[in-house]
């Protein structure tokens, strides 16, 4: 079956430099009873490039233990070491997850025949679901269509997160996606547009907060009432921008402690937490 619907990537709330597991407890039912079809621990909003490999295996626990089959859980799982991301697989199946989330590699910026080869290594070293993400504005590279049509192709490679930063290319992929493959995207601003043009749904880090409302606006396209899904659109696009001023996730995690999901809104080096300015613009965001 695809992959549709709205999937929430989850921050990684810290207290006192741990992991806050009883906030992180409350966030995973959160989202469960609030309706998505999806969540994301241990992506790039969980903070991942922070997280210790011990902490990595016992986050991922805690989430299948709290999540207990509910809805599908899509691991991020990715990184510039192909060898290395392949010896990680094996902590995802053991947990039993529905997939993983895997970035296109970064900094060193491989041709499309390195990203092809990448994701062939890994997909031929488990049976697990892959989501391939492109989001080449902080990787270095694009992965182009090409390379996803061809990628499309193996068994196990169900979808994309896409944040190609490029209409034109994100327009080509949804109208020519392959057969049950999952087009989703990861640009937030772009969520409607995306349903609009027939794309299955999205990874939002901001569906985090007003969830019910990003569901509500899936449906209304999904049952071809584009002006109702509009209507509520056009709230959702004045928020959205205000939760990446500053890096992603510190003005979300705000918003969560202000709304009493987590109790602090703590980060780790190199992120800080926000500006007393956004802190007050959130605020007044908070009471509308």
């Amino acid at each position: 079956m695809k992959i549709k619907g709205i999937i929430v990537p989850l921050i990684t709330p810290f207290k006192e430099g741990m992991v806050d597991f009883k906030s992180y407890e409350n966030l995973v039912d959160h989202y469960i009873n609030e309706g998505v079809d999806g969540i994301i621990p241990l992506g790039t909003t969980g903070e991942s490039p922070t997280i210790s490999n011990e902490e990595y295996e016992e986050i991922l626990s805690k989430t299948m233990e709290y999540n207990n089959g509910r809805v599908k859980v899509y691991t991020g799982l990715g990184g510039n070491n192909t060898i290395e991301v392949i010896k990680k697989l094996k902590i995802a199946e053991s947990n039993k997850v529905d997939g993983i989330l895997s970035v296109s590699p970064y900094y060193s910026r491989p041709n499309q025949r390195g990203i092809y080869e990448h994701f062939k290594r890994i997909s031929e070293s488990t049976d697990l679901n892959i989501i391939i993400y492109n989001i080449p504005y902080r990787t270095g590279s694009n992965i182009e269509n090409d390379t996803i049509f061809k990628l499309a192709e193996l068994e196990n490679i169900v979808g994309i997160k896409d944040c190609s930063g490029s209409m034109k290319q994100t327009s080509e992929l949804i109208l020519n996606a392959p057969k049950d493959f999952s087009v989703l995207t990861g640009e937030d601003v772009l969520f409607y547009t995306t349903l609009a043009l027939g794309g299955d749904g999205g990874i939002l880090a901001s569906a985090s907060l007003r969830t019910r409302d990003f569901i509500k606006v899936y449906n209304y396209i999904k049952e071809n009432d584009h002006q109702s899904a509009l209507r509520i659109w056009k709230e959702l696009d004045e928020f959205i921008p205000m939760l990446f001023e500053e890096p992603n996730p510190t003005p979300l995690k705000y918003c969560l402690k202000k709304k009493g999901l987590i109790e602090s809104d703590e980060v780790r080096l190199p992120l800080t937490n926000i500006t007393e300015q956004l802190e007050k613009k959130l605020d007044n965001m908070l009471l509308l």
